[in-house]
């Protein structure tokens, strides 16, 4: 660093040069993965007023709490060593923190298309949506938090249905819709929202991209379509020919 007049001259840390030649796009979500110093790799999202940078293991800014990989196996700790234990406001707070960090690396995977990565952020994100159910302080921020439990259960279906096929499996794609949208329906009626979860739009999404999968790969109906059916009309010699089947497929 150079200093003028006894100021730091920190003209050689601005990022004028890098964010130049990489403009934001307001109508694009601007990803990229990288190389850092050390060979390892990293997440850039360019936003309206900058870059994000994010580690692709463990916390998303890289931090250890308490030397743990994310804050959730910190408390999950705590909370085996605690009978009483609850969240207080410090607590709740660096919560959020983990909830934002970790809804900007999802959606990075889900951009990068490493559907397998943006399954596994999913699955934290709704394991310490659960935790911060059982700890709550208070209903109300309990909401803040169950208000999206939705959002993150459709990029976790989305994400687990286009890794399906990525591995030719594309009936393995039709269940895992059918698995997400039966969580998403649970979760709007323990909000009370249930009459409205046909017409919610990230539903109709979801029973598209089904449909779609369907007409492209020729499924009528999954194997476990079949053996519900089977099951409902009291066909039990098919049902255990279709278990037959679908244990084989699974060996």
């Amino acid at each position: 660093m150079v200093f003028l007049g006894g100021l730091t001259d920190m003209s050689s840390d601005n990022l004028d040069d890098l964010l130049k030649q990489w403009p934001y796009e307001p109508d694009s979500l601007c990803v990229r993965l990288l190389k850092g110093h050390d060979g390892r790799d990293i997440i850039q999202l360019r936003i309206d007023l900058g870059i994000l940078q994010l580690e692709t293991a463990g916390r998303p800014d890289g931090f250890r709490p308490e030397g743990h990989d994310t804050l959730l196996d910190y408390l999950c700790k705590r909370e085996a060593c605690e009978p009483d234990f609850e969240l207080d406001e410090p607590a709740c707070m660096e919560i959020d923190r983990e909830f934002v960090q970790f809804y900007h690396r999802r959606v990075a995977w889900l951009r990068l298309q490493r559907f397998e990565r943006a399954v596994r952020d999913a699955d934290h994100t709704l394991a310490l949506m659960d935790f911060c159910r059982e700890h709550s302080p208070c209903e109300d921020w309990t909401l803040q938090h169950e208000q999206h439990r939705a959002f993150v259960l459709f990029h976790r279906t989305q994400a687990a249905a286009l890794q399906a096929i990525e591995e030719q499996a594309p009936e393995d794609a039709v269940e895992a819709i059918n698995d997400g949208l039966d969580m998403i329906e649970e979760n709007f009626v323990d909000m009370g929202w249930e009459e409205h979860f046909e017409s919610d739009e990230l539903v109709e999404r979801l029973m598209e991209l089904r449909e779609s999968l369907r007409n492209d790969f020729s499924i009528e109906k999954t194997l476990n379509e079949q053996l519900a059916d089977a099951v409902a009309s009291e066909q039990y010699e098919l049902a255990a020919r279709l278990r037959d089947q679908m244990s084989q497929r699974g060996s």
